[in-house]
């Protein structure tokens, strides 16, 4: 499906965002919140294809997180969401967030290119504002150690095992050269053949925002694949070969190498803990009309 096909290339950037972009509020989901109000939202939301404030574009009020640093010329499908949106409007006008549509369609998306299903919980509400430094100070830097990973998640609440498992979402997706040229380059603990044929596509200047695929060996399948490229050093960025370095991450990646089924378990309670990250309920921020601009 057209959906799957351009939303997934990003897949693996949207899941660490639907973790970290997520305003504070007190939360009360529901498996079934749209079974009166909207029975076909998630059938719906499934054939098209946080608090959704990185959708937002720049007001005069605000700039928004599509420019930040970890985003900009990375993230896309906006437009897929869009049309989600449009397509969901229309069958049950201001009733679905563009956040709980985000929520859904990652976990479409992961289902249908193989990967495990959860149960996604709803009720959130759309934020009214968005911030661009927010997004450069909390999104984990391509460039973090393991020591500095292991505090991103746990200030957010997730164990060093949670973050193991949610690394795996980089099994799809893919990132700017910008972001992993010093690895290439610079480091020891990468596999000779894969940084020759990855250099080809992000020479030593220039090309900054030239796209790499995450995981090498199946970019577009979701699988442990990530985990046996860390294993043999194929990890493209540096915060991915942190997790296999000779530390205390390592076990849990090549457990992970050895057994898919593990992951796609663990992967998947993860997600549902991600979706209870305090998230906008009740009577808090708005359900957007168009998901780019606030109401």
């Amino acid at each position: 499906m057209a959906f799957f096909s351009r939303f997934s290339s990003n897949l693996g950037i949207f899941l660490f965002l639907f973790s970290l972009l997520i305003a504070v509020a007190s939360a009360q989901l529901s498996s079934n919140f749209y079974s009166s109000s909207c029975p076909n939202a998630l059938s719906t939301i499934k054939s098209a294809g946080c608090d959704a404030s990185i959708l937002l574009d720049d007001t005069a009020n605000f700039t928004g997180e599509k420019n930040a640093g970890p985003n900009a010329n990375s993230v896309r499908g906006y437009d897929v969401v869009d049309t989600i949106k449009t397509q969901v409007e229309s069958l049950c006008p201001g009733v679905v967030s563009c956040a709980d549509i985000l929520a859904v369609a990652a976990r479409d998306s992961v289902v249908e290119l193989g990967g495990p299903s959860w149960t996604v919980q709803l009720g959130r509400r759309d934020s009214t504002t968005a911030s661009q430094s927010d997004a450069n100070s909390n999104i984990p830097s391509p460039t973090l150690n393991l020591t500095g990973l292991i505090s991103a998640f746990s200030n957010k609440g997730f164990s060093t095992n949670e973050l193991v498992a949610l690394s795996g979402s980089h099994t799809i997706g893919q990132a700017k050269c910008s972001s992993f040229r010093t690895r290439l380059y610079n480091e020891a603990n990468i596999d000779s053949s894969f940084a020759t044929s990855t250099k080809s596509n992000c020479p030593s200047s220039g090309g900054d925002n030239t796209l790499s695929p995450l995981d090498v060996t199946s970019p577009t399948t979701f699988d442990n694949e990530y985990f046996k490229n860390l294993v043999s050093l194929k990890g493209l960025l540096h915060s991915d070969q942190q997790l296999f370095s000779n530390g205390s991450t390592d076990s849990q990646v090549t457990a992970y190498s050895n057994d898919s089924s593990s992951f796609s378990t663990d992967f998947a309670n993860a997600m549902v803990k991600m979706g209870n990250l305090s998230p906008l309920t009740g009577t808090s921020g708005q359900i957007r009309t168009n998901c780019s601009k606030v109401n």
